[in-house]
């Protein structure tokens, strides 16, 4: 099974792994794990420490947290395989005979939340467009200029996109990232999953920076061609926190869009056990999710298409699919509608694993838009309703740095202007309702009047 090891070594070592312009390797770190193949491919990654209020959970998510990534404090993952036939037995005896080990992890495969079915697109993008109300964005200065707009998926091809628009695309190189072992370069990979996704960000944000990170591109034995390992987005997670961190306080933006989930248990410890993924605050992603947060960055993620009425056949989860970092409280978990409101049959339903109450709302799919994958065929799935969403939440951006908004107060502002789709308020098929550009503009406009 391919694992994440977290451990605390040296305070020297732990410093190198952190300050980027250093270099430690996988020996530095874990030489001599025993019973661990380790993958130098994989740089060590530091794993900042949450801080909660003095005495108070510091596991749990919903409060708020600082991060600490001061040798003293930090942690560090390396990856590895460790024997199917050895994994309870090793799991159990490493941090005993290796005390600096902190903990195993899973390192469940990541995959694309494709949809399933074969209707036809639910209306086009200028549909998407008109719904999203770009000429009010646009005419209040929320267009995404100056915003960076993080794409995790399959690349994107920046040709396409900007031929499918009639405008021109500003993607950000110098700021993109490539997993170990993935080559291409940033703009220029085949037209696939992440290009649609792009070309989705751009309808609300068109003056948006595209940070392209193929993370869905990275290899495994037997693995397709479009999914990963979420040891490769951790690796893309610290990279951002770089990117978002060297950004002015004051201006600081980064929106992180991810159409992507694990499905299955199959690649996790069960529920419950100290490495899980899909339940656990504690598992070292969820945590770097929650430090992203804290420094400013939007982080959304599809709720998938594991939806009672047309589920994707990837879905293994006998109930509660919006699992991990899909379902994280301080990331807006996005399900989807067709342009005429209605929830798409495979958007995923709640409650969420990590947090109860996911989706958080819902947008746009099922649309013709990017045609990456024919002309005929729509962007689809929550993977396409995420990067709507997104571009949404760059534009607000473009005016409403984090240091005037924080990520917490944009979410709920998000989730009280939310257009409600039953009854009841909040439920698990809309969550709390579809986007409503206009009421978050309204919003925006007495937010601004009362800080005057």
């Amino acid at each position: 099974m391919r694992v994440l090891i977290q451990l605390r070594p040296s305070p020297d070592l732990v410093a190198a792994v952190a300050d980027p312009g250093r270099t430690a390797t996988v020996a530095d770190v874990a030489d001599g794990l025993p019973g661990v193949e380790l993958d130098a491919a994989f740089a060590p990654v530091a794993v900042p420490r949450p801080v909660p209020a003095t005495g108070a959970d510091p596991l749990s998510l919903r409060q708020p947290l600082t991060f600490s990534l001061a040798a003293e404090d930090a942690s560090v993952l390396v990856r590895g395989t460790i024997s199917d036939d050895d994994l309870a037995s090793r799991v159990t005896l490493l941090p005993t005979l290796r005390p600096d080990v902190v903990g195993v992890f899973a390192d469940p495969v990541i995959e694309t939340t494709l949809t399933c079915g074969g209707d036809p697109p639910v209306g086009d993008w200028h549909d998407v467009e008109r719904l999203l109300n770009t000429p009010a964005l646009h005419a209040e200065g929320l267009d995404g200029a100056g915003v960076a707009l993080a794409v995790l998926d399959t690349g994107i091809n920046a040709a396409h996109v900007a031929r499918r628009l009639g405008r021109g695309v500003t993607l950000d190189a110098e700021r993109s990232w490539n997993p170990a072992g993935v080559g291409g370069s940033p703009g220029q990979f085949e037209v696939d999953h992440g290009t649609m996704c792009a070309f989705d960000t751009l309808i609300a944000a068109p003056q948006a920076s595209l940070i392209d990170v193929p993370v869905l591109l990275s290899t495994r034995p037997g693995g397709s061609a479009m999914d990963g390992l979420l040891s490769d987005a951790v690796a893309a997670f610290t990279h951002l926190r770089t990117v978002l961190e060297a950004q002015p306080a004051q201006t600081r933006a980064l929106v992180i869009s991810n159409s992507w989930g694990s499905f299955s248990p199959e690649w996790d410890f069960p529920v419950g056990h100290p490495g899980n993924y899909s339940d656990n605050a504690a598992h070292p992603f969820n945590l770097i999710v929650s430090s992203l947060d804290q420094a400013g960055a939007d982080v959304l993620f599809a709720a998938g298409n594991c939806g009672a009425e047309c589920k994707d056949g990837r879905c293994a989860y006998p109930e509660r699919p919006i699992a991990g970092a899909n379902s994280h409280p301080k990331a807006l978990s996005v399900g989807g509608v067709d342009v005429n409101g209605r929830r798409v049959g495979y958007s995923s339903q709640g409650p969420g694993r990590l947090a109860a109450r996911k989706p958080d709302l819902c947008a746009c799919t099922h649309f013709s838009g990017s045609k990456a994958f024919g002309e005929n065929e729509p962007d689809s799935g929550t993977s396409a309703a995420t990067p709507v969403a997104a571009g949404l939440v760059a534009a607000v951006r473009t005016r409403w740095p984090a240091a005037r908004l924080s990520p917490a107060q944009l979410r709920a502002l998000l989730r009280r202007t939310a257009e409600d789709r039953s009854e009841v308020g909040f439920d698990y098929d809309y969550g709390y309702g579809t986007l409503d550009p206009a009421g978050i503009l309204a919003a925006l406009r007495r937010r601004a009047r009362n800080a005057a």
